[in-house]
């Protein structure tokens, strides 16, 4: 098993286990059944999750809620959810002792190697980067599908035809397509920046981990943000690198889109909130042209865009103030990027989640120099947010408040004189663990407390084939 990238015909015979028993952990389960109906299984999963297993009635899956260095080595594969770190006590003992730990976009690629595959990553701007490029390719007339970390695994689409797939991967699932053995036709990142520090064990391996789309990966076409020093530092032989965000390729210049010298679209008609967005534009273009597609022609496209829920997401008004729901933001510079969008009008901004140590000196920087109307600082790593902001706050003169959770956050900013007109702007900088099962969940409750129908706010357009 070691020795060749792993197929769903690879499974057979072997002892294998899945770890997980969300979205994907249900997707590699039924890909592994409709072609090895007969392969037992052992399904590791949270005692929660377990009737919902049993329920299935399949005779051959056997479900255990407790999970152990010894169990997992029982196992000679692990088909894990891309939320379980490989790096962990139990799954490092395990694979020293022979377990080999894999995610479904492993088994879609090593059994999709048809496919015109353009992967896109990055910390921040990945979901809308790899949209945009769906949509735009179905502009063009090209049957696109839209997958992968996004909010539809690729194994609900095993058997599915496209004529290319735009998939966003995670920094969780980047190594996934190193072990599948197939070079991607595409790949984007838009940037590098800490996050998700505690899966990954630290940020050096996070962006060892990240960059693996392309160093272990080797696709044939690689599209970089110039702008990123990580980024703008590697040096990729195997691949046909293009750049945006440089004079000589696509890059803004205040509100234009250029292409070199030649002023191709005005963005401020776009449906893309922030400059940041637009910068994902200039990714997707360089792609499209890289691909062979007439890339000038397609960019006009981009005013029929749907943008994504939970990105810079304007929900309505409610008493003169506008709510925006930026839930997916889970690190400070999206924080900041957020702040930036609106920065020519009073800003209560909701910070804080799970701690995973980010480091907030940036982002208290900014504040003191761009001074919101409001900070309020909520969940796990409210109290240090509020340490680090505190001396900011004096010189810059924002209202700095504390909040236990997000209706007490809500209920402080609010509160906060002078909003009138302004904006209450839901950017957390943080993930959602622990309060919310993920960040859509802690999305739609800031809709509900501002009296907005949570069920209208979290279709993304787009997934599937079309």
């Amino acid at each position: 098993m070691h020795a060749s990238p792993p197929d769903l015909a690879s499974l057979d015979g072997r002892r294998v286990g899945l770890w997980g028993w969300g979205r994907e952990g249900r997707a590699a389960w039924r890909a592994i059944r409709a072609r090895l109906p007969a392969l037992p299984l052992t399904l590791f999963c949270q005692p929660a999750e377990a009737d919902d297993a049993a329920a299935l009635g399949d005779p051959l899956l056997h479900v255990r809620t407790a999970v152990d260095a010894d169990a997992l080595a029982a196992c000679e594969v692990v088909v894990k959810s891309p939320g379980i770190s490989p790096y962990g006590d139990a799954a490092q003992a395990a694979a020293a002792r022979g377990t080999r730990f894999i995610g479904g976009t492993t088994l879609w690629f090593a059994e999709r190697r048809d496919a015109r595959t353009l992967c896109v990553t990055g910390t921040k701007g990945k979901s809308t980067t790899t949209a945009l490029l769906a949509h735009l390719l179905r502009a063009g007339g090209v049957r696109t599908a839209l997958a992968g970390n996004i909010g539809l695994p690729l194994l609900e689409l095993l058997d599915a035809r496209a004529d290319a797939w735009a998939i966003e991967l995670s920094s969780y699932q980047t190594r996934d397509v190193a072990a599948a053995g197939v070079r991607p036709g595409l790949a984007i990142v838009t940037n590098i920046f800490p996050e998700h520090l505690d899966w990954h064990g630290g940020q050096a391996r996070y962006v060892e981990d990240k960059l693996a789309l392309l160093t272990a990966a080797r696709p044939r076409i690689t599209v970089l943000n110039a702008a990123d020093p990580t980024l703008a530092a590697l040096r990729l032989p195997d691949s046909d690198v293009r750049w945006y965000g440089r004079d000589d390729g696509w890059h803004l210049r205040e509100h234009m889109v250029f292409r070199a010298d030649t002023a191709v679209l005005d963005t401020r008609d776009l449906p893309l909130p922030g400059r940041h967005n637009r910068g994902n534009l200039c990714a997707v273009l360089a792609a499209l042209e890289a691909c062979g597609h007439d890339a000038i022609a397609l960019a006009q496209h981009a005013h029929g865009f749907q943008p994504l829920p939970h990105r810079l997401q304007p929900l309505g008004l409610r008493d003169g103030i506008t709510w925006v729901n930026d839930s997916i933001s889970t690190t400070p510079h999206a924080s900041i990027a957020a702040l930036e969008l609106y920065r020519d009008r009073p800003v209560a901004i909701l910070v804080g989640g799970h701690d995973r140590g980010l480091d907030w000196t940036a982002f208290a920087a900014h504040v003191r120099s761009q001074p919101p109307r409001a900070v309020v600082t909520m969940g796990q790593n409210g109290p240090r947010i509020h340490a680090a902001l505190q001396a900011s706050a004096a010189d810059a003169g924002f209202v700095l408040r504390e909040a236990a959770d997000l209706d007490t956050a809500v209920a402080a900013a609010t509160a906060v004189a002078g909003m009138e007109g302004g904006v209450l702007l839901l950017s957390p900088g943080a993930p959602s663990f622990g309060a919310y099962r993920d960040y859509t969940e802690r999305g739609r409750h800031f809709a509900t407390l501002g009296g907005f129908d949570p069920e209208a706010i979290t279709a993304i357009p787009g997934l599937g084939i079309a």
